[in-house]
């Protein structure tokens, strides 16, 4: 099993993360650093308070560490335009030379997109868009003219320069359970698939659901990553995050994601690895 590690940019200080994400850019166990995509705070702590742009955030971790991939754990499509996306993606992959993880997700949060005057719509609308805004950005993103006739989008010999270090594109990472839509859509689209929580048996079904999408394209499951959230609350020692990460490995995902909840400290890094390193492989 492979780790990385998750900071929510909410109720926390700037400075604290960025010790945060150099430690563990100073950890060889830990391959990735994460945040999130919302203008609010969630996981039920006040909405009032500080949240952090992700994207902003991503662009100065970009440049603040030198090894660890770095990704945002996912995108809400409804909040950018997918062709502005594309060239923040392939910007903010030039900057890492190479280390993004493009995650995408079609958005929920009602909150944010009602106080912002943003269009979330009804779920199978965002659907709809969000299939749309991932063949936009991939195109854009591989292809040296892009146009597209969409419902949602539509692009007319669309540019995006330069493009990505990562070739054919930086990876897609698709989270979210949705056996219909999500799932379809990570089979066709996703190098990386993310379930978000909940028990092992259920995302082994999950899993099951995915691949039986890529067997109707058929493309081999293998080809995507899997990865799962490892959540260290104030309450949760290191071993008990250790025997959750067991059981997760035995079960066969590919990549645990320890969030760690603020206020971020540096200092729990060494022991979270220490107590990790005896899964790795």
């Amino acid at each position: 099993m492979r780790f990385g590690i998750k900071t929510a940019p909410q109720h926390t200080d700037w400075n604290d993360m960025l010790d945060v994400w150099r430690g563990a850019d100073d950890i060889d166990l830990f391959e990735s650093a994460w945040n999130f995509d919302h203008f609010y705070p969630i996981l039920g702590m006040d909405p009032h308070g500080p949240c952090l742009e992700g994207w902003t955030m991503l662009a100065a971790m970009a440049q603040a560490t030198r090894r660890i991939r770095i990704g945002c754990l996912v995108t809400g499509i409804v909040y950018r335009h997918p062709a502005v996306l594309a060239n923040m993606a392939a910007t903010v992959d030039i900057v890492s030379d190479g280390r993004l993880e493009l995650g995408v997700g079609a958005g929920w949060n009602e909150e944010e997109c009602g106080a912002y005057g943003i269009e979330l719509g009804s779920l199978r609308e965002r659907f709809d868009r969000f299939d749309e805004a991932v063949e936009v950005i991939v195109s854009l993103l591989t292809k040296q003219t892009t146009t597209f006739e969409g419902t949602w989008f539509q692009l007319d010999e669309a540019w995006c320069e330069p493009k990505p270090v990562q070739r054919p594109h930086p990876p897609i990472v698709i989270g979210g359970t949705g056996e219909r839509r999500t799932l379809r859509t990570a089979a066709r689209w996703a190098q990386h698939w993310n379930f978000p929580g909940g028990t092992v048996d259920a995302w082994q079904h999950k899993r099951d659901v995915l691949h039986e999408h890529c067997a109707a394209i058929g493309r081999d499951p293998k080809e995507i990553t899997t990865s799962v959230h490892l959540r260290l609350s104030p309450e949760t020692d290191v071993g008990a995050l250790a025997e959750d990460a067991a059981r997760w490995r035995d079960a066969g995902m590919d990549l645990g994601i320890v969030t760690l909840p603020p206020p971020h400290r540096a200092s729990v890094l060494e022991p979270v690895a220490q107590a990790l390193r005896p899964l790795a492989g």
